[in-house]
């Protein structure tokens, strides 16, 4: 009977606007999947953990522990909790921040504009700009940045970092655009504001991710800021003074010294054995400075773009606070 209800009931699984937050949700038990039930209200954000069947000896017992597994439902309390605090932030009105970070933000959420942001784009760009500006200093606003520091000095070294999780074709692309807008905008007006930048550097993880993210330099022809109408007409001159660096991450890795290229490997292997550092490897300095003595941007250029020829080398390294924004 389970099996007739969902087939029936997910005939038409839309059950949401993009644009608004969502009011229902298909139910998922664990170990049964959707249930085709719609519950009111939005989805919590959950884990399903494998939980491993009871091994009961011998070599057949194993494969029953490897591929016979039951699951558990666990909540992600920090997602849900900061879901709610953004959502009570979003509902006041968005206090607690810049004039710029109201307007972009009362801008994206307009019903009448044509070219709308959906609301899981909406809803990244807010958690984004409510960790960095309201998270904590508003009274009453839930103070998330103890709880990601503990995250960030458990997972990350103690590098302050932000993930916004969004599935695939969701227009993650468009949220980083909406990011830098922000940040890039209100740098300009408030430029003694510590908290934003407009100088960026982003990694890709490989050529073909890097090109399809030109969109993201102001002065491309398709960019995205133009393209989606993601900041009102007023503030395009700020938007152009941002200065944008896209490169994939094999530029980063350590490059082999010219003396040891084209040796044979086993001869590399006696000649660095005993020794803590590889002498024929560049050091993280010598890194540093290669990618900070590459080109610079051509006085032919448009505003907030590198030089397409500079790009195909790679582009400089951005030093200092830029380089270390999240972006």
């Amino acid at each position: 009977m389970a099996d007739v209800a969902l087939t029936t009931a997910l005939d038409n699984p839309i059950l949401n606007s993009p644009y608004e937050a969502p009011a229902e949700y298909f139910e998922i038990e664990p170990n049964v999947g959707p249930t085709g039930v719609a519950l009111p209200g939005r989805r919590p954000s959950e884990s399903f953990i494998p939980v491993p069947a009871p091994r009961k000896g011998g070599a057949k017992a194993q494969a029953t522990l490897q591929l016979g597994t039951d699951e558990r439902a666990q909540r992600n309390t920090l997602i849900n909790d900061i879901r709610y605090e953004v959502d009570l932030w979003r509902a006041r009105g968005y206090p607690g921040v810049t004039p710029i970070s109201r307007k972009l933000m009362q801008y994206w959420a307009d019903p009448t504009r044509e070219n709308r942001e959906l609301f899981c784009q909406r809803e990244a760009a807010e958690t984004a700009i409510f960790l960095a500006e309201a998270a904590g200093p508003v009274p009453g606003a839930a103070d998330f940045r103890t709880r990601v520091d503990e995250a960030n000095k458990l997972h990350n070294d103690g590098l302050p970092r932000v993930g916004l999780k969004m599935a695939t074709g969701s227009g993650k692309t468009v949220v980083m655009a909406m990011l830098l807008a922000w940040q890039t905008i209100n740098k300009v007006f408030s430029p003694n504001d510590a908290r934003f930048a407009k100088r960026f550097l982003l990694i890709a993880p490989g050529i073909t991710i890097r090109d399809r993210l030109r969109v993201l330099y102001p002065g491309d022809e398709g960019n995205y800021y133009r393209q989606r109408d993601l900041i009102p007409t007023e503030l395009w001159s700020a938007l152009q003074q941002a200065e944008i660096a896209i490169t994939n991450y094999h530029t980063f890795l350590l490059r082999d010294a010219k003396e040891i290229q084209g040796v044979a490997s086993n001869t590399c292997k006696i000649l660095i054995a005993g020794k803590k550092v590889d002498p024929f490897k560049e050091s993280n300095d010598q890194l540093v400075a290669r990618r900070s003595a590459g080109p610079q941007r051509s006085p032919e250029s448009q505003p907030g773009q590198r030089d397409c020829r500079a790009e195909r080398r790679g582009p400089p390294l951005l030093s200092g606070q830029a380089a270390g924004r999240r972006c």
